[in-house]
């Protein structure tokens, strides 16, 4: 068992001797007093373990002394032993009523000494592995984030520890003893006559589950903070435990991520809004009476929204068929955005009746003006006069047009010899079109590369060969829906990557 500091305490030297030799033997630690004055001080600067304490002493007796050492030590029992030769029943009493926990009296019997230094010793080391253990069980509870208050059922704050401390801004010290209500905002709907919402009455139901509630801190700011109860009864009283969670930061994000929704959704509908009179202006721009004209088949498949891909159909006052398939960089509004010049200046100079050379040299200039680098259009423009049964066309980056005859068979290839709109300057850009006649019942076939370039789930390529496969397969009165059966047959469950644009024009 482990030794113990024993404070000796008597005015005479002799006996003060005999106890230092019989405590060491035992395998003590001895401190010396001669009376109570000092063994007050010795007390305060050597806290020993047990105090062997004469009664009848000069400067201060031994009951003075123990009142003294009692009401210094509160948090900690430290046992006193009482040696007197004074044994009367009120000597006793007295000793006893001073705050001594045991009486010996002289001459010492030094065998009944050892054993109740034994027993106290046996005494303390039960105090000290429950100050251990309790020691233990407040440093887990310093280290734990969440405040935990314990307070008496009647809302008495019995204890808290250091987290309690940091988040509501008090000392334990401050808050022991006062009601609970303290950490509450006066207007708490949870505030008096109950302990965090929980009332005497209440159910127990309401034990164990986490409710957010909002709290008061020292400085009177507020916060929202999470509780749950539980109960125990010590001794015969019931007690709360608190766990309070501040969620201050918690909230903050969640307010935070709400009002980012906010402003997404906002921001949403602003752009669909926006997205819906860009689609009204470019849908005004597209559908032209020119695109109803009976020798015209066509279709634009977007990507996104809004597409790249444009065609375009007039006829001139003096009677000649234009068509335009043009496809802008990328896809999107920007692409779409990136046609509508073209657009504008393809109408107005089709009524002019002026030539293919004339329109995309304007083309072009219109587009170096106005996009910026790396903004191109690709375009194949086509001129019929039907009359005659002469053409003429330009094709610059768009895939190669085909001129079909009756049964499908390619009459006529036009490749892409030039570059598409907006790269050159016009004095360095070919702007001659190709010339071509037709037999009757002819077809042109345009398309965007989006067409040609449509994989399936293999990865395969719709093509060329696709295409011209499915206009052998036709006749030119259901030409242009069996190339749109036969893509959407060869992309099955996938969607094409780029705008799909396809015009069939019937050379009369």
């Amino acid at each position: 068992m482990k030794s113990m500091k024993v404070l000796a305490v008597d005015d005479n030297r002799t006996n003060l001797h005999i106890l230092q030799v019989f405590l060491k033997k035992l395998g003590h630690e001895v401190v010396l007093a001669e009376n109570g004055e000092e063994a007050v001080k010795r007390f305060e600067a050597d806290h020993p373990d047990l105090i062997l304490l004469d009664i009848m002493m000069p400067v201060m007796d031994g009951f003075e002394a123990a009142r003294r050492i009692k009401a210094m030590n509160q948090e900690r029992w430290t046992p006193i032993i009482f040696l007197s030769a004074l044994n009367r029943d009120e000597n006793l009493v007295e000793g006893l009523d001073a705050g001594a926990d045991d009486y010996l009296t002289k001459p010492i019997n030094f065998i009944v000494l050892e054993a109740k230094l034994r027993s106290m010793q046996r005494s303390l080391a039960m105090q000290q592995a429950s100050i251990d253990s309790l020691r233990r069980v407040q440093t887990i509870s310093d280290n734990v984030l969440d405040a935990i208050v314990t307070t008496d059922d009647h809302g008495a704050i019995v204890s808290t520890n250091l987290s309690a401390e940091r988040i509501f801004g008090w000392s334990a010290h401050d808050m022991a003893g006062r009601q609970v209500a303290m950490l509450l905002p006066s207007d708490s709907p949870i505030g008096e006559g109950s302990i965090f919402g929980l009332r005497e009455n209440d159910s127990c139901g309401a034990l164990g589950q986490e409710r957010e509630i909002e709290a008061l801190r020292k400085d009177g700011s507020r916060f929202h903070a999470t509780v749950s109860l539980s109960q125990v009864v010590l001794d015969g009283q019931r007690m709360h435990i608190a766990v309070i969670r501040d969620i201050s930061e918690r909230k903050a994000a969640e307010q935070k991520l709400q009002e980012n929704a906010e402003q997404l959704q906002a921001y949403y509908e602003h752009t669909q809004s926006e997205q819906q009179l860009a689609m009204r202006l470019m849908e005004k721009q597209l559908h032209r009476t020119g695109l109803k004209d009976s020798c015209l088949h066509y279709s634009v498949i977007p990507a996104e929204n809004f597409s790249g891909d444009i065609v375009a159909a007039a006829r001139s006052p003096e009677g000649r068929f234009y068509a335009l398939l043009a496809d802008a960089t990328g896809h999107g509004l920007t692409a779409a955005i990136s046609v509508l010049p073209v657009l504008a200046l393809f109408y107005r100079m089709t009524k002019l009746n002026r030539s293919v050379r004339e329109i995309i040299l304007e083309l072009n200039q219109q587009l170096r003006e106005s996009m910026p680098i790396g903004r191109f259009v690709a375009a194949t423009l086509v001129c019929l006069d039907e009359v005659l049964h002469r053409g003429e066309i330009w094709v610059g980056g768009t895939p190669e047009t085909f001129l079909v005859n009756e049964d499908g068979t390619v009459a006529r290839t036009f490749v892409s010899n030039y570059l598409p709109l907006g790269i050159l300057d016009n004095k360095e850009l070919d702007a001659a079109p190709e010339t071509f006649f037709w037999l009757n019942n002819s077809q042109l076939i345009l398309c965007s590369d989006g067409l040609l370039e449509a994989e399936n789930c293999a990865g395969q390529q719709f093509g060329v060969a696709g295409l011209i496969a499915a206009a052998t397969a036709s006749s030119p009165t259901d030409r242009f829906e069996k190339i749109q059966d036969a893509l959407t047959t060869h992309l099955g469950d996938n969607l094409a990557s780029d705008d799909v644009s396809l015009m069939i024009i019937d050379c009369p």
